[in-house]
């Protein structure tokens, strides 16, 4: 599946990887998770355990991409780089009601 189907089937976990710092200077995504880069190490359990697909993102893509690396060679199934936050939101709106 791609990233957009996921999101159209509306069966999906949102983990944001961001610092807590920029989710009050920047914004955040409502329903998300925040689980900073530096603990998804730490938390690998709490992610692998998630029984839906994972959209991981950050402010650009970049951590996010890294934190799906990683999680990808524990295990995750089925995970996916939801890139840039804002980008992301506008993408979850676009297709709210589509499913």
């Amino acid at each position: 599946m791609s990233l957009i189907e996921v999101i159209q089937s509306g069966n999906y976990e949102l983990i944001d990887v961001r610092e807590p710092m920029e989710l009050e200077m920047d914004g955040n995504i409502d329903g998300a998770k925040n689980i900073p880069l530096g603990e998804v190490e730490d938390r690998q359990d709490e992610i692998l355990s998630v029984e839906k697909p994972v959209i991981l993102f950050c402010r650009s893509g970049n951590r996010s991409g890294k934190a799906l690396d990683y999680l990808n060679a524990q295990g995750l199934k089925d995970g996916y780089n939801g890139g840039g936050w804002a980008e992301l939101k506008a993408v979850l709106e676009a297709n709210q009601g589509t499913f």
